[in-house]
């Protein structure tokens, strides 16, 4: 009979995971809560399977709770308590396990307080990657859109204090105060049209359309300057990445950080999982690899021969002829850098000394190859 986990060998586990963005148990412990609290709210169902329904939500809540106190003792073995407890990661988790037993304690209808699962949703926040790049394009763009801001709000005050000139003596019960106009030029600024309330006169007509026109161009720039920000970050990240995967390629060893940057924007890197196929004998080839991690296969007529860190390959359909010679697949999770014909072509006018090493090393597989 096997032995039960003992406590502190769990604990250690679960410490293990806490660094790590989410926990797949974090996960589905999320989704069957909020949905059993979902299903709280019908009556018939829970009325039906309350006990069920119960016994579900205070499960998910022992999870949440036992979690968070790994979490805490792991952090006070590594010395890092108070750090833990402020940080973004340590007041979601406390919250997420303090919530509802409080507002149970309080003397909350379990019904009620249990709508506070819904609070561990929040938990997902930290462990999404896209949150940390929208917090940074808001960072990094915060000029602009603070000014976009401060024209929306420019525009909702004027619109709602013209309307309500022009509006106030036709129907004073809408347009009888600033506040009143004030809910109407959101509504219509956001382009949402929120209920029936429209202005009747020629002038509050006109006041409405430039409202509406307004609105769809306060919004398009914050798109457009959001969309930017994101694009800009994805390159830099990519730019990054690609930069580290090039630096540790023994071929590019040799070049200085200038020309690093110049491969660097040339090539796209290619993560691939073990046994994938990259090229196939007999089709157009139109860009070469070098391989900054794993390992790759050539299939060749009578043998077979591995490629590992730093090497390239299909750089022969580059150099005249444009079919390709081999099968090549993956032999292990492999990250590829991929160059195109173009920038192949671009690249070896830049450095000469490359296209004479790739030339070399192209002439030499061709001699073992016959």
């Amino acid at each position: 009979m096997p032995k039960p986990i003992a406590f502190p060998a769990l604990s250690q586990f679960v410490a293990a995971t806490a660094g790590r963005n989410m926990t797949k148990a974090a996960y589905a412990a999320i989704a069957i809560g909020v949905l059993t609290m979902a299903l709280l709210t019908v009556n018939p169902a829970y009325e039906a399977a309350h006990h069920w329904v119960d016994a579900v939500l205070w499960a998910c809540l022992a999870f949440f709770v036992f979690e968070w106190l790994v979490r805490i003792r792991h952090a006070l073995r590594a010395g890092v308590m108070p750090g833990y407890l402020l940080s973004l990661r340590g007041l979601v988790d406390a919250v997420c396990a303090l919530a509802i037993p409080l507002a149970l304690a309080l003397g909350a209808d379990p019904r009620t307080a249990w709508l506070l699962a819904v609070l561990w949703m929040v938990k997902v926040i930290p462990g999404i990657p896209g949150l940390r790049q929208l917090r940074r394009v808001i960072v990094v763009e915060s000029g602009p859109l603070l000014s976009v801001l401060v024209i929306f709000l420019m525009v909702l005050f004027l619109a709602s204090v013209a309307v309500y000139f022009l509006e106030r003596d036709v129907q004073p019960a809408t347009f009888g105060n600033v506040p009143a106009a004030l809910w109407w030029a959101v509504v219509t600024l956001t382009t949402t049209g929120y209920g029936d309330v429209v202005p009747i006169t020629p002038l509050g007509r006109i006041v409405a359309a430039l409202v509406m026109i307004s609105g769809l161009g306060v919004f398009g720039l914050w798109t457009g300057i959001l969309a930017t920000g994101f694009a800009a970050e994805t390159r830099r990240d990519n730019f990054l990445k690609t930069w580290e995967s090039v630096s540790k390629v023994p071929f590019f060893a040799s070049l200085g950080p200038s020309a690093i940057a110049d491969v660097t924007h040339m090539l796209r890197t290619m993560d691939l999982p073990a046994r994938t196929m990259i090229i196939r004998k007999g089709q157009q080839g139109d860009c070469m690899y070098f391989i900054a991690s794993g390992e790759v296969e050539v299939d060749l007529p009578g043998k077979k021969v591995q490629l590992g860190d730093g090497a390239f390959f299909g750089e022969m359909a580059l150099l005249g002829n444009n079919l390709r010679s081999a099968n090549i697949t993956t032999t292990r999770v492999s990250r590829l850098l991929v160059l195109d014909l173009v920038d192949f072509r671009l690249l070896m006018a830049r450095h000469p000394d490359l296209a004479e090493t790739i030339d070399a090393e192209a002439k030499r597989r061709a001699l073992e190859n016959k």
